[in-house]
């Protein structure tokens, strides 16, 4: 039962995120999970540690401050219209409770920042501000990536993948184990093109790491049959910008953060689709305990 509670709520993760654009009532989504309005809110509560409603409008504020610092076209009345905010004071109301900041601070504040963003923890209404782990400017960064990665831009095929859903940095290694656990009898991290991944559905820089929404699975081009807590989807085709790294696990954040950089020197600008890692080791493997990973941004 508790595997069908999951995939129930996953299906459910999947609409909320395509769909943050339009009507997100408790029925319409009670509708998709097959279950009653009151036995979905307990549910969604006891599986993600936070209401439907509170993830619903979190996501959307996320949303929007993501579309203040990379939406330059779009006015803030647009955005907040976009996201179902009726008028201008309730969608500033509510983006201030969550930044500390109206949209129109946030946005001046923001534009071209690469490092994360201080937010107001909504269990305690303390101020959580969310430091870099390795703090420096844009140009070590682009040292970085100099020194430590071979970029390309490459055409992916659409992929199949298998997953489990991991929300917040606490447990990822367990989810890992997981999804291994699962594919190993069926021999599929054995067949050419299959490789560990991670899809990332929010980003750090405006989510709380405890609240960051992961797909951990195996992607493949192979056709897949899921079962238990393994729910299946793909990974659409489309031109991405690919970063080849080999780097220690504390040295992801300025990976992908030189990485961002290196896409807006370069002039691309993402697409509207997840950003995710492809493995090709098991880092515990490696002489230097150093992970051999490929960073995906898709881009328009």
């Amino acid at each position: 039962m508790q595997e069908e509670y999951i995939k129930r709520i996953n299906k459910v993760l999947t609409y909320i995120d395509e769909n943050l654009d339009t009507d997100l009532s408790l029925q319409t989504i009670s509708s998709i999970a097959y279950y009653s309005p009151f036995h979905l809110h307990r549910l969604f509560k006891a599986i993600t540690n936070e209401t439907l409603n509170a993830y619903i409008i979190r996501k959307r504020i996320e949303r929007t401050a993501m579309m203040l610092i990379h939406n330059k076209e779009y006015s803030i009345a647009e955005i907040a219209d976009k996201y179902g905010f009726q008028n201008d004071s309730t969608f500033s109301r509510t983006f201030k409770k969550i930044y500390r900041q109206s949209p129109t601070e946030f946005r001046k504040l923001n534009l071209g920042n690469f490092s994360k963003i201080s937010k107001v923890n909504s269990n305690n209404g303390k101020v959580n501000f969310i430091t870099e782990e390795y703090l420096c400017n844009i140009n070590n960064l682009k040292n970085w990536i100099k020194m430590n990665a071979k970029i390309e831009i490459t055409e992916m095929p659409k992929m199949n993948l298998a997953y489990v859903t991991q929300i917040g940095v606490n447990g990822i290694d367990n989810a890992f184990q997981r999804i291994v656990k699962w594919a190993t009898p069926k021999g599929l991290l054995e067949k050419t093109g299959t490789n560990v991944c991670r899809v990332f559905h929010d980003s750090f820089k405006v989510t709380d790491a405890d609240k960051v929404r992961m797909s951990i699975g195996i992607l493949t081009n192979q056709e897949l049959t899921v079962d238990g807590e393994v729910g299946l989807t793909t990974i659409e085709n489309g031109k991405n910008i690919v970063g080849h790294f080999v780097i220690e696990p504390s040295e992801f954040e300025k990976s992908w953060d030189s990485l961002f950089i290196w896409m807006n020197e370069n002039g691309y600008k993402k697409a509207d689709r997840n950003p995710f890692e492809i493995y090709h080791n098991n880092f515990n493997e490696h002489p230097e305990k150093k992970c051999i990973v490929d960073l995906h941004i898709p881009i328009e």
